[in-house]
């Protein structure tokens, strides 16, 4: 537990320095969209080619991964539309649940990652993120306009424009042909990367707003507590079916016991679907990974 807690506290104290900076006006307002734009769409992808450019593709316990990751997500989907019937669950709110327990914080999860397990762990986790990112925006598109007359374009459009799916692909395809990154790319790609996730940490708790909370409390929670204990204890019975080895299956619980992607908020609204809801369930995991998340980890790691 110690281990854990050295590692996380540093992370969520980036999380706290956002929530902080964004009240205490020290940057103008228009300061923390351009710095969400700058990593969303530059630093970050720069992280997700260079892992992905060396990452061990050849590993035969991918195919095993891929297909845990399909397995959870299929699942969860399912019992969530179940639920959605039985409780006739207007969509609005069916599209923020269901983004609330499949969809991951990638600043978050790959900050854990790096502290934990160095380049190694990042490089598989970068694989585990090329199949979870795509999944989890179409789950996220599908759920959001189910009963809506929805064409491939309108369906396959976000998931095409998504600049972490972009870069996975690029990432992904320079691993697989000889030229790699040469001419010192990599270095330029390594310094973009380590600015991209201290400042994803400090632009998620700038984008926190507890307001929400006080809205929905009980479905917040039961969305939370879904998310943050029962997806992670789903992992840990996936990974041993898959017969995982030891470093997959931490990754594969990590990436499932970390709170909702802040940019669920930004689709839900493009979306018509209940933002506001979907702002208290971000806010609400973020807060609870606190606790959550140190003895996820320790049951792991022991």
């Amino acid at each position: 537990m110690e281990q854990v807690l050295l590692v996380l506290w540093p992370l969520f104290a980036l999380i706290a320095m956002g929530f902080i900076l964004r009240r205490v006006s020290l940057f103008a307002a228009d300061f923390w969209p351009s710095a969400e734009k700058l990593n969303y769409f530059i630093l970050f992808p720069a992280l997700l080619i260079n892992s992905l450019a060396s990452a061990p593709l050849d590993n035969p316990k991918l195919p095993y991964l891929a297909a845990a990751i399909f397995f959870i997500l299929g699942i969860s989907s399912a019992l969530v539309l179940v639920i959605k019937i039985f409780s006739k669950m207007p969509i609005p709110r069916f599209g923020a649940h269901i983004q609330g327990i499949t969809r991951f914080n990638t600043y978050l999860g790959l900050a854990i990652v790096a502290d934990l397990f160095g380049t190694e762990g990042i490089a598989i986790a970068a694989v585990l993120m090329a199949i979870l990112v795509p999944s989890c925006n179409v789950i996220a598109v599908l759920s959001l306009t189910s009963g809506a007359k929805i064409s491939i374009k309108q369906l396959i459009l976000p998931i095409i424009k998504n600049p972490l799916i972009i870069s996975c692909v690029i990432g992904i395809l320079l691993n697989l042909l000889p030229i790699g990154l040469p001419f010192g790319t990599d270095q330029l790609l390594k310094l973009l990367a380590a600015a991209s996730l201290p400042l994803g940490l400090i632009c998620i708790g700038a984008a926190l707003q507890t307001a929400t909370l006080r809205i929905e409390f009980k479905p917040l929670m039961l969305s939370s507590l879904v998310r943050l204990l029962a997806m992670p204890t789903l992992a840990i019975f996936t990974a041993k079916l898959f017969s995982l080895p030891t470093l997959e299956s931490v990754l594969l619980v990590i990436f499932f016991a970390i709170p909702t992607a802040p940019t669920a908020y930004i689709l839900t609204r493009q979306l018509k679907g209940d933002s506001q809801l979907m702002a208290g369930i971000i806010t609400l995991q973020t807060v609870m990974a606190v606790i959550t998340l140190p003895v996820i980890l320790s049951l792991m790691l022991d």
